[in-house]
């Protein structure tokens, strides 16, 4: 009852006061890791480790994977990408015929997911390495994951052709692209959310790697 008599009396402080609280616990829940994503954690260090060496680049992986399927390995997308890394289906036999050591396509088993995306990941990168930056370089590569290299070197030609750097990615490549409206906000966004939202929270979480864009 003083609660109420209190929250009365005080009225437009304390709605102030509440709806503050109400605020901070949204934003809180909105940038949880989601709790499945622990069991994962020292398994996707080991395959990070295994592609990049030391330090691995850890965080940026668990970010994309965040941004993918929130760490659900049963996830499927509308246009059929499958798995915890979202592959569809032609990208993971391609994956399993020119990578024989992953095995057979298995987009719906976290490792061979893990293991893929981290091998892919590494394939754009040393076709990117005219990127020097790193921050630009995993740009790149985030965006090639995302929508493939071929849409990528399209928009760097683009950006060379109407005198931006073709080798910087914000502020420069992003600007330019033939996709669809829709293509080219979704892939945007892929590449600033993991990068410059999600790593940073992995980061602050204890994932190895550090935030190359930070």
């Amino acid at each position: 009852m003083w609660l109420a008599f209190g929250w009365l009396r005080s009225r437009t402080g304390t709605t102030v006061l509440l709806l503050a609280i109400l605020v901070v616990s949204c934003q809180a829940r909105a940038q949880a890791i989601p709790a499945n994503a622990a069991q994962y954690q020292r398994e996707l260090t080991r395959i990070v480790q295994q592609e990049f060496g030391l330090p691995a680049p850890v965080a940026i992986h668990a970010g994309q994977i965040h941004q993918e399927s929130a760490w659900r390995s049963d996830a499927r997308s509308p246009v059929g990408a499958e798995g915890l890394s979202q592959f569809m289906p032609g990208t993971s036999q391609w994956m399993a015929e020119i990578y024989p050591d992953l095995g057979r396509a298995a987009p719906y088993s976290p490792t061979w997911a893990m293991r893929a995306q981290a091998r892919y990941n590494r394939w754009h990168l040393r076709r990117l390495s005219s990127v020097t930056d790193t921050c630009e370089r995993w740009a790149f590569a985030m965006s090639a994951y995302n929508g493939g290299l071929g849409w990528v070197q399209r928009d760097q030609r683009l950006a060379s052709a109407a005198g931006d750097d073709p080798a910087v990615w914000f502020g420069s490549v992003e600007r330019y692209t033939n996709r669809a409206g829709w293509a080219e906000r979704e892939n945007r966004h892929y590449v600033r959310h993991i990068l410059l939202e999600l790593t940073p929270r992995y980061v602050r979480a204890g994932w190895q790697g550090g935030a190359p864009c930070s």
